[in-house]
């Protein structure tokens, strides 16, 4: 069965108001995602290259759940992605600045270090690789994370978001790195 994934675009908690994409991929280029909202069927969505996706603009706690894609060919259901929680909140947090060493150019193997730096003591950030990944860091984590060995599969567009308790910050800047 091919693999699905389901990722937001740009990724993060979004503010009410705010907007961002729900793309669902998968390694074909004919056939259909089907989206799911906290298990109810709410849109089919068609194929563009190997991926299709799902726009939420105007931000409300309405659009927060817990998202899925099914991908269909001829009617069947060949393959489900993971669960997506969207979550909508008011940023209360400073926003945090993202940076990168040694470069948002680094040669493969080499280590790349990123800090998220918000003005707030005791904040834990998330760091996005959109599309990819996310980590989260802890506050004593947040200001010197390293990613051992770049390779091509690091690559790409990486932003960070924090939070304490229950309160969250934008999102930061993106940074686009490149790893050649």
């Amino acid at each position: 069965a091919p693999k699905i994934s389901i990722f937001l675009k740009p990724p993060g908690v979004i503010s009410p108001g705010g907007s961002t994409n729900i793309c669902c991929s998968c390694q074909r280029d004919s056939g259909n995602f089907v989206l799911y909202k906290d298990g109810y069927q709410i849109r089919t969505l068609e194929l563009h290259g190997s991926r299709a996706e799902f726009s939420i603009s105007n931000a409300s706690q309405e659009d927060a759940g817990a998202y899925s894609c099914h991908y269909t060919h001829g009617g069947t259901v060949l393959a489900r992605s993971e669960t997506l929680e969207v979550m909508v909140r008011d940023f209360r947090l400073p926003t945090p600045d993202l940076s990168v060493l040694p470069g948002l150019e680094v040669a493969a193997g080499a280590y790349v270090t990123f800090r998220c730096a918000i003005e707030h003591s005791s904040a834990a950030c998330y760091l996005y690789l959109e599309g990819h990944f996310t980590v989260r860091l802890n506050p004593e984590e947040r200001e010197n994370f390293k990613l051992p060995r770049a390779s091509k599969e690091k690559e790409g567009r990486y932003s960070c978001q924090c939070f304490a308790k229950r309160e969250w910050s934008a999102v930061s800047q993106t940074l686009d790195l490149v790893v050649r």
